[in-house]
């Protein structure tokens, strides 16, 4: 059993301004913890390919996460060099891939600037939009009951969101419900995207857990969990449609509205044991 990573230090993605705070009648002046949010540049081989706005910590994660889950590259070793250089604009990435890689991604021409944690981050053509992952594969099998578990420990592993409250979370968990890893960002996208990275570099297999993610389930999530090969993912809002459709053409289970001890499956619930069915 792998061990929980220790929580993030308390500053870690925030800074601290001046307000006046509103209480019952009653004002009064506070230091406010708030979320950054700052122009992150990513550059292959020299080259520009995209602007994402993003929360500036575990940047590592992200260029790796972002770099696999978008298929800009096939495997962790296609990243060669990761470089972060901090500028008065922003945070500028450069990182190596093989020289066809490069290419693709010139072809691409993805040079645009996203919107924060923009699933899309700047594709041009429905193909690289709708770009249909291959099918994961059996994944694990867990309890309904691990499940709820599971989401009971989120709050307290999220030190951004609990000091800011504008941050999403990406949660890794053990088929027993144990987490191992969580990432935040105000970008939901880029939660996941750190995370990924944050699997691939502890050498975490994503067959023997599950994903949960604090936001809506939209399709493009779906797209960067199945491109991981990640075969449970539940997230506390609701799906969209076309997440339901990549989720069954991935083989996905895709779990909604989870909170609390209550769920909804939307697509392949054999991963999924109801607490009924476990006990008969």
């Amino acid at each position: 059993m792998r061990r929980a990573e220790p929580v993030a230090p308390a500053d870690a993605g925030f800074v601290r301004r001046a307000v006046r705070r509103w209480r019952a009648g009653v004002m009064e002046r506070a230091d406010d913890a708030i979320a950054e949010e700052v122009p992150i540049a990513f550059v292959y081989n020299d080259e520009p390919h995209v602007v994402m706005m993003a929360t500036p910590c575990d940047l590592e994660d992200l260029a790796l996460g972002f770099s696999l889950s978008e298929a800009l590259i096939g495997a962790p070793a296609e990243l060669s060099g990761l470089d972060v250089h901090t500028l008065v604009e922003g945070i500028e990435l450069r990182l190596r891939v093989p020289p066809a890689r490069a290419e693709a991604l010139r072809r691409r021409r993805r040079n645009l600037v996203g919107r924060t944690g923009c699933g899309l981050c700047g594709a041009q053509v429905l193909e690289d939009a709708l770009r249909q992952p291959a099918r994961v594969g059996a994944g694990p099998r867990i309890d309904a009951r691990v499940l709820a578990g599971a989401l009971a420990q989120l709050h307290e592993r999220q030190p951004l969101n609990v000091a800011t409250g504008a941050t999403h979370a990406a949660a890794w968990f053990e088929v027993a419900g144990t987490l191992v890893l969580l990432r935040e960002d105000v970008g939901r996208h880029n939660a996941l995207d750190k995370l990924v990275g944050a699997l691939v570099r502890a050498g975490i297999d994503v067959n023997e857990g599950f994903l949960v993610v604090t936001s809506r389930a939209s399709y493009e999530m779906v797209q960067k969990a199945a491109t991981a090969g990640i075969a449970l993912l539940a997230a506390i809002s609701a799906p969209t449609a076309l997440a339901i459709q990549f989720a069954e053409q991935a083989g996905v289970t895709l779990v909604g509205f989870a909170r609390g001890d209550s769920h909804v499956v939307y697509a392949h619930p054999q991963r999924i044991a109801e607490t009924a069915e476990a006990g008969a």
